[in-house]
């Protein structure tokens, strides 16, 4: 556990779901186009699984088998060579919604109040997502994010008696190396919160008082489209957070979806997935941003001046 004033308890998080949040496509579009897979066919069979291993006892989850369907097309060759290079690359191809990745560094720019200025307040933005870290990681946005939590491939697995103090071996991916589904993103929360993965002598498991923590809850703005987010909204408006839920353009479904969470408490704003500034969900963003500053300002005041012992005042004759 952290010795007490490790952190400065400085930063404001916005952390960003990224299917039809940040983008209006699944990131695994430009993969499929780039190997000619038809995507509904992937999808379809990708929603068969679970009954499918069913049948031989086995439970996959919903949220990342498809992980293991993308290492069947590698293996039969459907993916020919598909390595974590090439899913960088074609992460380059990765189409956001309107105001996107400018938003980022606007928000930024309410931190430059000279008041907060002198407060060294900061934001960082993050991506927690059921998608392919490396295609965010080769994507537009990856300059303005301080974290991403995605799941990830091994290429070529250590042998076993291997020597393993060399570097692994390169080529097609062939293993999962870790996966976050909709409800392990709850724990990629945590991290941020605990400072884990700027502190890395903590682990997210270690108890840390809330007023010890790296981005306390109240910091946090929490932004995804839907009802698999439904874990995460909740840690976050639990804890005196902000949560959004966006909704797509023109779509009445994905306008109901939205006003269904909100409705029944499980976010304050939703806004449509259009990020430019002269439009709602921006401007609300600024506005929390500006609101969590102001905030941390005042309480940073308010424990300074607790801390200081008054001196004594020259008495007026009258006294």
């Amino acid at each position: 556990m952290p010795e007490k004033g490790l952190f400065l308890q400085n930063v404001i998080a916005v952390v960003w779901d990224f299917d039809r949040t940040l983008s209006p496509y699944y990131m695994q579009k430009p993969l499929f186009d780039a190997f000619d897979i038809d995507e509904d066919m992937f999808w379809r069979e990708v929603n068969a699984l679970p009954d499918y291993y069913k049948r031989a006892g086995i439970t996959v989850q919903r949220d990342t088998c498809y992980l293991g369907h993308m290492l069947s097309y590698v293996r039969e060759g459907r993916m020919p060579g598909l390595t974590n290079a090439k899913l960088r690359e074609l992460g380059g191809n990765l189409v956001f919604y309107p105001g996107i990745p400018e938003l980022f560094e606007l928000l930024r720019g309410v931190l430059l109040d000279p008041r907060y200025v002198e407060s060294d307040l900061r934001l960082e933005h993050y991506v927690v997502s059921t998608g392919l870290a490396e295609m965010i990681r080769g994507s537009e946005i990856a300059p303005h994010l301080a974290g991403i939590y995605a799941s990830e491939f091994v290429e070529e697995p250590a042998k076993p008696g291997a020597n393993l103090s060399g570097k692994p071996g390169m080529g097609p991916i062939s293993q999962i190396a870790g996966f976050l589904d909709n409800t392990t993103k709850t724990r990629a929360l945590f991290e941020i919160n605990k400072g884990v993965n700027k502190e890395h002598s903590i682990s997210v498991n270690d108890s840390i008082p809330e007023d010890e923590r790296r981005v306390p809850f109240k910091n946090m703005i929490y932004i995804a489209d839907g009802p698999s987010d439904i874990p995460s909204f909740s840690v976050v408006k639990k804890h005196g957070g902000q949560t959004c839920a966006v909704y797509e353009a023109g779509s009445k479904a994905s306008f109901d979806q939205a006003l269904s969470l909100q409705e029944n408490g499980r976010v304050a704003f939703i806004g449509e997935a259009d990020y430019r500034e002269e439009k709602p969900t921006y401007m609300w963003l600024q506005r929390q941003v500006s609101r969590m500053a102001e905030r941390m300002v005042a309480e940073r005041k308010k424990t300074f001046q607790s801390k200081v012992g008054r001196g004594p005042n020259h008495l007026s004759d009258a006294e």
